[in-house]
Formats: structure tokens, C-alpha cells, sequence
């Protein structure tokens, strides 16, 4: 038996209903659709959230919150992840993706001070906080800050 001598089991593939046909398939003139209404027309029936014309639930609710159109994304490197590199490495946004400690290179780096440190690496980010800066210039490395 080969691929392309299989075949459907009977009965089990239904011919397509052909709407609007005529009126001899039984699916002509108002093709199930009924007589009149916006149901019935072209583009017709309801949105989501359409409730009748009664206020729709989103907009019964109140508002809350604040959505910062500026808003900058990092994505985050903690120091003590970093264990896993040998001393003396160059890290970067290939480095980390590699190492699976981010999921793209896209977003811009930032080093954060969670965690330690024992040897010397040169880190490549956007950013740093002053603490994960300290940390790794005390462990004998270097942060190289690209800005944005």
C-alpha cells in the first residue's frame, strides 16, 4: 500500500452545501437566509461585544490604568547567570542568545546586579545599573555600554 493509493472511508467526505443555486437544490432565492432583516443582507449580523443595543460590557467597565506610548523594553541579563561563561569572554546579544539567556537579539540589554560574579568578563550592553557595573569591575572585567 502506497500514499497515494489510500483513499476516505465511504461515507466519510460530504459534498460542499452549494448555496444559492437555484431554486431546484433547495438552497435558491433567499439562500437560507430568510426574508429581510440584517441577517439577510450583504455584510450583515452583529460585532462582538454587540449586546442588543444595551451598553456594551467594555464600556460599562471603567478605565483603569496608564499605557506609556514611550515606554522603553530591555530585555534582562541578571550577573549571576553569566557563571557559565569562561573567563576572559567577550558577551553580547549573540553570546547571551546563544547561551539561551535571552529569546532575541532585537530588544535592546540591559545588566542588572542580581547574583555574582567571580571572574573577569567584557560585557557588551545598552544599559547597566550602577551596582551590576561595580560588580563586574570588581571582579576584574569590564562593562562596554553601546547607548540606544
Amino acid at each position: 500500500m502506497d500514499l497515494h493509493s489510500l483513499s476516505p472511508l465511504p461515507g466519510s467526505k460530504k459534498k460542499a452545501k452549494r448555496i444559492g443555486r437555484g431554486e431546484g437544490s433547495g438552497w435558491g432565492k433567499t439562500s437560507g437566509r430568510g426574508h429581510k432583516g440584517q441577517k439577510a443582507r450583504s455584510g450583515g449580523g452583529v460585532g462582538p461585544g454587540f449586546e442588543g443595543g444595551q451598553m456594551p460590557l467594555q464600556r460599562r467597565l471603567p478605565k483603569r490604568g496608564f499605557n506609556n506610548l514611550f515606554k522603553k523594553t530591555f530585555a534582562l541579563v541578571n550577573i549571576g547567570s553569566l557563571k557559565s561563561f569562561a573567563a576572559g569572554s567577550t558577551i553580547d546579544a549573540q553570546a547571551l542568545l546563544a547561551a539561551g539567556l535571552i529569546r532575541n537579539d532585537h530588544l535592546p540589554l540591559k545588566l542588572l546586579a542580581k547574583g555574582a560574579i567571580d571572574h573577569a568578563l567584557t560585557i557588551k550592553v545598552q544599559a547597566a545599573s550602577e551596582k551590576a557595573v561595580a560588580l563586574v569591575a570588581a571582579a576584574g572585567g569590564s562593562v562596554e555600554i553601546n547607548t540606544l
